[in-house]
């Protein structure tokens, strides 16, 4: 089984492919999708939907991992997550994925052990679980994070 999993971000977003068979994981690829912050908001999600597309198709994973959204003070920040989600959401379906949600106290507690780990202990994890994934980028590690969540979590009728 195929999994992407996203960290969606307006202005990076991270993204990572693994495959899981009989309760392996092994890396196949990740990176982070960046925007220009100066670029219009429409623009950058143009990007973030485009480049997203291409890695399904380039991939072709079955399922997608998408991180929730973590509501912070800052209404505007939220407003521009939230936006990006949407786009991390939208593309695995219109491509056919089944997407699944997952929050961000259970993929650390699923990766690290604990749901309250800084971005460190989890690329730390990210590179013990997946070795062949040196160098990582803490979005894409973090995605990284969330199709191994999924490969843990969703049903084993999923899985197959």
């Amino acid at each position: 089984m195929r999994i992407i999993g996203l960290d969606p971000g307006l202005e990076h977003t991270g993204w990572g492919v693994i495959d899981y068979d009989q309760g392996r994981l092994a890396f196949v690829a990740a990176g982070v999708i960046d925007t220009k912050p100066k670029d219009p908001t429409a623009q950058r999600l143009a990007v973030i939907d485009s480049a997203i597309d291409d890695i399904i198709k380039q991939y072709h994973p079955l399922h997608a991992s998408v991180e929730e959204t973590f509501v912070n003070t800052n209404s505007a920040s939220s407003l521009k997550l939230s936006q990006a989600r949407g786009v991390a959401l939208c593309v695995p379906a219109r491509l056919g994925l089944e997407v699944f949600e997952y929050a961000t106290n259970t993929i650390k507690k699923t990766v690290v052990g604990k749901g309250h780990a800084d971005k460190t202990q989890i690329q730390h994890m990210v590179r013990v679980l997946l070795p062949m994934a040196a160098d990582l980028k803490p979005d894409a590690a973090d995605a990284l994070a969330a199709a191994i969540c999924h490969a843990h979590h969703a049903p084993p009728q999923k899985l197959r």
